[in-house]
């Protein structure tokens, strides 16, 4: 496989959100995941703790996730998840929104089909993989920088390869639920997961394209 440079991977990685159900090669997983593990860290603490789903053990989640969502279930995220975006930060989310919906062809005043793209989230968009990424008590901010670099570290090293990737808030919501699944305690803190696999090319969704500020408007240079 002829692998991409990293400023390939840094401007095709994207988030994909409809999957084929074909599984990545057990070498291939172990050969990004020991990528990610250079990921840079505070001191070196390398305070990532990332649980990999695939076959029996996704499918119990997803099942148990999916139903959560279904019947409407509070959620309960270890970080809290109710902060609102104002300003140019929302004018960005609703764009992000509008693309996405318009993809799918799901209009605004359509809740049932907005209430639906929001459990496919909770589905890992049909993915055959996702990394739950948890970070041990008592860790705080300084350290989910931290993973945050090795995510993307993680996402790169995927999409040189060939594979799609859905950094999603959505699966930190319901961290009791997954902790439950996997056997973990409480001590082990869910920030986020990744779903990944292979693009469904087929799936609306995945027509959604997003834009990104300009260098000028983002970046100050200081002399």
């Amino acid at each position: 496989m002829t692998k991409m440079t990293v400023d390939e991977a840094i401007l095709q990685r994207r988030s994909v959100r409809g999957f084929l159900p074909d599984e990545v090669p057990q070498r291939t997983l172990d050969e990004v995941f020991a990528i990610a593990q250079r990921a840079p860290s505070n001191c070196n603490v390398q305070p990532w703790v990332p649980h990999v789903v695939s076959g029996a053990a996704l499918q119990r989640l997803r099942t148990a996730l999916v139903e959560a969502g279904r019947q409407g279930a509070p959620i309960q995220p270890d970080w809290p998840a109710e902060g609102k975006f104002n300003g140019v930060y929302r004018a960005r989310q609703v764009d992000a929104a509008v693309q996405l919906y318009g993809a799918m062809g799901v209009e605004r005043t359509d809740l049932a089909g907005r209430r639906a793209a929001y459990v496919r989230n909770l589905d890992f968009f049909g993915a055959p993989h996702a990394v739950f990424i948890f970070m041990p008590h008592p860790f705080d901010t300084r350290e989910a920088t931290d993973i945050g670099m090795y995510a993307q570290t993680l996402m790169l090293a995927m999409t040189a390869r060939g594979i799609a990737t859905c950094a999603q808030g959505a699966l930190g919501l319901y961290p009791g639920i997954v902790r439950a699944s996997l056997g973990l305690p409480d001590t082990q803190r869910l920030l986020f997961g990744v779903s990944f696999g292979y693009e469904d090319r087929t799936d609306k969704a995945n027509a959604a394209r997003v834009g990104r500020v300009p260098t000028g408007e983002a970046v100050r240079f200081h002399r």
